[in-house]
């Protein structure tokens, strides 16, 4: 127990404080409301001012250690356009069941076009109708003999609507499904509610609006400062940081690319830019007369070889090649390519005109499944230099394996990437590689230059993966990281990514 002669602390002292116009109104909006905390959003009415500039003064308000805030993030679904024209118009499911229910007979494949449905919507109709029960087998479409009735209101319609009246008790499931189909977006909000701190209660404002908060260049030239009255200074008030040079914007955006690949459980890899055709082509399974390896794609390296790599993997990608066994097995991968597999052209340098090579190196060094790799590296190609190739490119190789991998994984790999760098509209394709099989491409939209393919992706063929003695199914992409960058930056022309005209970049040193 205190002694009896003990003194209670006193508080500390109200400080003096002369502020800004904007600062002082925003501090006495938030200490007329009391010991409630005061939304952003409600202090431009109650202050008169912009929402900017209640902004600011709450920024400096709270760097002098006049204010505080709480801020609460959370994420709303929302119906996409998709969604509201479902909502208004009916599902596609919806509108299939109700004809095929309103119809005395089948219907013809023909037939659904003529109720509205798309090409999609009608894949998607049937299938859930299908697994639904509602739809018999076959051909022509008519609803099963047990069907459920065609008046219950579906999930997701109960879903779109509970969205609609801001009900967020939904099923999980069901919202995965309309999110995937479009239907349902996610909006990321974020909620900041201020108050006044114990010093910002306490504070006297100086009656001082007449007076100047900072000296003017004209008033350096013409010599009126002298006679001119200030407010105080708060020397408490924390300085602005202030940097030097900065990274160039696409250097930032790569290595923030880089930390998304990294928070995803990849593994990054590198390897030479200067590489033998052996790794940059032969191990990839491309044939040695493939167009792309001719000096019209290539760039190669004259007056010097490489070393090839070891005896027993080069046999067995030989043999490959040649569509013969591999060392000591009995039948072929494949017929092969049908011509004599040349090591002299294995040995021959090129600058690296894709990190597939990377990929080649890293399986060749036996990873133990399941396994996430990538590279982001510079490459070479003679190429036509326009607003969407460059000579000097930049590509994300990734790798995807374990047991079980197939192409849904590269194809929910691509969508996540895209999500991550904040693009909503992507297609996949079906495509062609030497190496890859099934092979996609992926779409991404650019404001001005449409849709241009960034997600070149497969799973590696059995003859690039069993020379390596990789036993897992792989996934297997090369992003055009540069195209990416220019949907994510706003830029037209790749080689704008190149720049250094500081005033185009920002202006200034900084």
């Amino acid at each position: 127990m205190a002694p009896d002669s003990e003194e209670p602390e006193e508080a500390a002292p109200a400080l003096s404080l002369s502020l800004a116009g904007p600062e002082r109104g925003v501090l006495a909006a938030l200490r007329a409301a009391g010991p409630i905390p005061v939304e952003e959003g409600a202090l431009p009415a109650a202050t008169g001012l912009s929402l900017e500039a209640v902004r600011g003064a709450l920024q400096r308000l709270r760097s002098k250690g006049l204010a505080v805030v709480e801020e609460e993030h959370r994420e709303e679904l929302q119906l996409t356009d998709r969604g509201t024209a479902a909502r208004q118009n009916g599902l596609p499911e919806r509108r299939l069941v109700r004809a095929l229910a309103d119809r005395a007979g089948p219907m013809e494949p023909k037939d659904l076009v003529a109720i509205g449905l798309v090409d999609e919507e009608r894949s998607a109709a049937l299938g859930i109708l299908r697994r639904r029960g509602f739809l018999a087998p076959g051909v022509p479409f008519r609803l099963a003999d047990a069907h459920p009735d065609p008046a219950t209101p579906f999930p997701e319609e109960d879903a779109l609507d509970r969205v609609a009246a801001g009900d967020g008790a939904l099923d999980e499931a069901v919202v995965k499904e309309l999110r995937r189909r479009g239907l349902l977006s996610v909006e990321r909000r974020s909620e900041k509610r201020w108050q006044p701190s114990d010093e910002g209660r306490r504070a006297v404002l100086l009656d001082d609006a007449q007076l100047l908060g900072s000296v003017t260049p004209a008033m350096l030239r013409d010599g009126t400062w002298t006679s001119a009255e200030f407010r105080q200074y708060d020397v408490r008030a924390t300085v602005p940081y202030v940097t030097g040079a900065r990274p160039h914007r696409y250097s930032a955006w790569l290595r923030e690319f880089e930390e998304i690949l990294l928070g995803l459980g990849f593994e990054q890899s590198e390897g030479p830019l200067l590489e033998t055709e052996f790794w940059n082509s032969d191990v990839l399974f491309m044939p040695q007369d493939h167009p792309a390896r001719s000096i019209h794609d290539v760039l190669s390296v004259v007056g010097v070889s490489g070393r090839l790599p070891p005896t027993e993997l080069l046999e067995r990608v030989a043999a490959v090649h040649e569509g013969d066994p591999l060392p000591g097995e009995t039948e072929p991968i494949s017929p092969g390519w049908r011509a004599p597999y040349d090591r002299s052209v294995a040995r021959r340098l090129v600058l690296r005109s894709q990190t597939t090579s990377v990929s080649a190196r890293y399986l060749a060094a036996g990873p133990k499944p399941p396994f996430r790799m990538f590279s982001l590296d510079r490459n070479f190609r003679v190429e036509a230099v326009d607003a969407t190739h460059h000579i000097d490119f930049t590509q994300c190789e990734g790798i995807l394996g374990g047991a079980g991998t197939s192409l849904r994984d590269l194809v929910g790999m691509f969508q996540s990437l895209a999500d991550a760098i904040g693009i909503r509209e992507l297609r996949i394709r079906p495509s062609y590689f030497p190496f890859t099989e099934p092979s996609v491409e992926g779409y991404v939209k650019h404001p001005r230059l449409g849709w241009i393919e960034v997600f070149p992706g497969g799973m590696f063929r059995p003859e690039v993966l069993r020379p390596l003695r990789v036993e897992v199914p792989v996934a297997a992409w090369g992003i055009g990281v540069m195209r990416l960058a220019m949907v994510a930056l706003g830029v037209s022309d790749i080689r704008d990514l190149f720049q250094d005209d500081l005033e185009r970049l920002g202006g200034g040193s900084g």
